[in-house]
């Protein structure tokens, strides 16, 4: 099946995203535009107490409004059910701080269209096609996850924490079901390992926050890591069907 008859869908979470969101979203519009393509979008606003509402309502941008702020993976995990509900074949994560490269989109959904995997990871490391790479002291943490991954699921994962990433229908189906709440990225990965899934990482650009705030902050690090490796010991023992 081609690209063009597969419905594919944006999922891009938002939180406090008012300077970044109308721009992510005209600039997908024009390249749908101008590559005679349809990616669909829909923006999950998760409990923004910023502007970020009044931008979808006011520029007719598809969403849909969370009442409480339920953190990235219930944000996403909504994107997911929306596009079960909506029938999609290929969902996309994209962030909704203007990182993801739209250009990009076709490189990380190849793999799908060819059935060559079932779930996709777009990744600053694994070439040099990505001039920003993020913090050194970023880096030393997704290597953490990385080899811990690599340790407990015998997977080889660089850009552990990407959230440029797409899956197939039927892992739609089961994201719409069961999605981690938190470290989403590390632990699907490893939960999809363990379930037979074909992982592949592709190399594709990003780029530095165009505006806002990161929801991750330096002093909550040493917290993150430690958690988020004891989620992975977890999740790499439990028993899948």
């Amino acid at each position: 099946m081609k690209n063009l008859q597969k419905k594919i869908l944006l999922i891009i979470p938002a939180y406090n995203e008012e300077d970044n969101i109308s721009m992510i979203y005209n600039s997908i519009k024009e390249f749908n535009k101008n590559n005679k393509i349809n990616y669909d979008v829909i923006v999950i606003n998760d409990g923004s107490k910023d502007k970020t509402g009044e931008i979808l309502d006011k520029e007719k941008i598809p969403h849909i409004d969370l009442i409480h702020n339920l953190g990235i993976g219930g944000a996403v995990q909504t994107g997911y059910k929306y596009a079960f509900y909506n029938n999609y074949d290929i969902a996309i994560q994209f962030d909704g701080d203007g990182q993801h490269d739209i250009n990009y989109v076709s490189k990380l959904i190849d793999p799908i269209l060819k059935n060559k995997a079932d779930f996709v990871i777009g990744s600053r490391f694994i070439d040099n096609t990505s001039a920003f790479k993020t913090s050194f002291s970023r880096r030393i943490g997704i290597r953490i996850i990385s080899s811990f991954i690599h340790l407990f699921a015998r997977v080889k994962v660089y850009d552990t924490t990407s959230g440029f990433r797409a899956c197939n229908k039927e892992i739609i189906n089961l994201f719409a079901i069961s999605y981690p709440l938190e470290y989403p990225e590390p632990i699907t990965t490893v939960e999809l390992v363990k379930r037979g899934y074909r992982i592949k990482e592709v190399g594709v650009n990003m780029n530095e926050r165009q505006g806002g705030v990161s929801s991750i902050h330096a002093w909550k690090n040493a917290y993150y890591m430690l958690n988020v490796c004891l989620s992975i010991i977890v999740a790499s023992t439990r028993r899948y069907k």
